[in-house]
Order: C-alpha cells, then sequence, then structure tokens
C-alpha cells in the first residue's frame, strides 16, 4: 500500500497482471488509481506482449509485478522483465514489484532482481518481507527498496499508514538477514522437496495442474471432473475429503472458475496425508451428488 500511494496519484492507471494476490487491486483501487488488467494465459500463464503494450498504450503511472507470483508459481523470465522494462520507459511508468518469493525458486528456473536490471533502478520500487523466507508470516514484516527519492516518499506515507513495526520483531529480524548463505541453499532444497512430494500425489489425482517454478503454490484444474462452481468444489473437499484448497476465482479478474489453488509450506508428513486423502480425486469428484 505504500508503494502504492508513493506511486500513484487518484485517477492514476495501474497495470495488474491477472490472477493476482488479491490485495493489488484492493490497494490500487484505495489509492484512487483505476486498475487496467492483463491477463496471464494458462496453462503456463504467460503474458500476450500484444495485450501488454495495449495496456501500456494508455499511458499507466504503474505496473505491479509478483515474481515469482501467487497464485500461478509464474517465474518470470529475464526476456520477459526486460520487455515489461522497455515498456515501462516509454511509458515512463513505475514498476512495483513483489518479490517476497525471491529465495523459492525451483530449478532450473532463476529469479531475477528486476530493479538489477540496466537503467531500471531508479523506476523500480521493490517490495520485500520476511515472512516467506524466514517463515515468520505472523510478524507482518517488509520493506521497500527504491531509489532515494522515491524513498523518502514512502517514509512520508508509511508514517500515516503504520507508523512503525514493532521494535522488538525489528531486532530479532537482523539475525535472520545475517543468517549465512547456506540458510538460503537449505530453505530452496527443502520446499524443492515439498513440491516434488506433493505433485507426485497430484499427478494420481487424474486431474491436470500447472506445475510451479517459484513460491509454494499449485493450481489445479477441476474441469475434467464435471464440476464448474470451484467455490462449491472446495466446500466439498474439505467436507468430505478432508483437504482445504482456495478457489482460483478469487485471484482473477477473469471469470475463472475452473482452477483451485493449493499450497504446500507445510511439513512433509502433512503433506503425505492430504496427498493419500486426493489419489483418485477426479472420479470420486466426477461421482459426488453436490456437482450438480
Amino acid at each position: 500500500m505504500a508503494a502504492m500511494m508513493t506511486a500513484c496519484n487518484p485517477g492514476d492507471r495501474v497495470i495488474v497482471f491477472s490472477p493476482f494476490y488479491e490485495n493489488y487491486v484492493a490497494d490500487t483501487i484505495l489509492s484512487g488509481a483505476e486498475p487496467i488488467y492483463v491477463p496471464l494465459h494458462p496453462p503456463d500463464f504467460r503474458f500476450d506482449e500484444a495485450e501488454l503494450r495495449a495496456a501500456f498504450a494508455r499511458r499507466p503511472k504503474a505496473i505491479i509485478l509478483c515474481n515469482p507470483a501467487n497464485p500461478t508459481g509464474r517465474v518470470f523470465t529475464r526476456g520477459e522483465l526486460e520487455l515489461i522494462g522497455r515498456l515501462a520507459t516509454q511509458a515512463d511508468a513505475f514498476v512495483i514489484t513483489d518479490e517476497v518469493y525471491e529465495h523459492i525458486v525451483f530449478a532450473p528456473h532463476q529469479h531475477t532482481y528486476f530493479a538489477a536490471l540496466p537503467g531500471l533502478f531508479d523506476r523500480t520500487i521493490t517490495c520485500g518481507s520476511l515472512s516467506k523466507t524466514y517463515s515468520v508470516t505472523g510478524w507482518r514484516l517488509g520493506y521497500v527498496i527504491a531509489a532515494p527519492a522515491v524513498i523518502a516518499g514512502a517514509r512520508k506515507v508509511h508514517d500515516f499508514l503504520t507508523v512503525g513495526a514493532a521494535a522488538p520483531l525489528q531486532e530479532a529480524a537482523v539475525a535472520g538477514l545475517n543468517l549465512p548463505d547456506s540458510y538460503y541453499s537449505e530453505l530452496q532444497a527443502s520446499y524443492s522437496a515439498k513440491r516434488e512430494l506433493f505433485l507426485g500425489f497430484l499427478r494420481q489425482t487424474g486431474l491436470r495442474f500447472t506445475e510451479p517454478e517459484g513460491a509454494y503454490y499449485v493450481l489445479l484444474d477441476i474441469a475434467e471432473s464435471g464440476w464448474t462452481d470451484d467455490r462449491a468444489f472446495c466446500d466439498w473437499l474439505v467436507k468430505q475429503v478432508g483437504v482445504a484448497a482456495v478457489p482460483g476465482s478469487s485471484f482473477f479478474h477473469e471469470p475463472v472458475h475452473n482452477l483451485i489453488r493449493f499450497h504446500f509450506a507445510k511439513r512433509p508428513e502433512t503433506l503425505e496425508a492430504a496427498g493419500q486423502r486426493l489419489i483418485g480425486l477426479r472420479e470420486r469428484a466426477a461421482q459426488a451428488p453436490e456437482r450438480v
């Protein structure tokens, strides 16, 4: 929110890729700006260059970029980021990046820091967080990195939004920031193992899904089970199967109702228990009376 209010004035336009983390649109609207939606096309959730160019032709003040992405698990390639950078430069737009999953990326994919691309630091507002990397989601600690003139504005906005994070938590965060490189290697290895464990069970569901390249989310396509209502499916899933998921429609601007989102940031034994319950999900869901 601080980044949005720093970059935008009421009446400005902001490009938002769809699907998106739900706060992006809410923060855009609360800032008085208008969202311009650009779809990420399944199953690989890549944008169409012509559609993105058309969005930039409307002279947005900013574009929001989540990389690695929630809920898709996409890791944008360097070429994609460079294209976004060129279009943002031509439109004189800020690029607000959400890079909270920067250290959760699966081989052979690599995370590229947008602000590190040549000539783009001054128009980038990077939003980071300790929540995911250090597993302290409840602390709500984050940070913004930008050019000095932009940070000066962000500090003023932040002071009126939240005043400041609790001092003891800030002190505790220093311990995490001082961890050695081996911590990040172990983190990546841990999530890679969890990913493979959970995806192994999803392959036994009989339903299609998009393999995540980063973050810890996976979108499962329920269309072949005969369900057309993702919310109803998630209700049935938690009641009858004992596994919770999020309706994919909550992340889309478009009327998409065939996807549900799982996450695998859990202990291996929890993923094992959930996975066992999901085996054969397609057939069980197709026979459920709630489907019709």
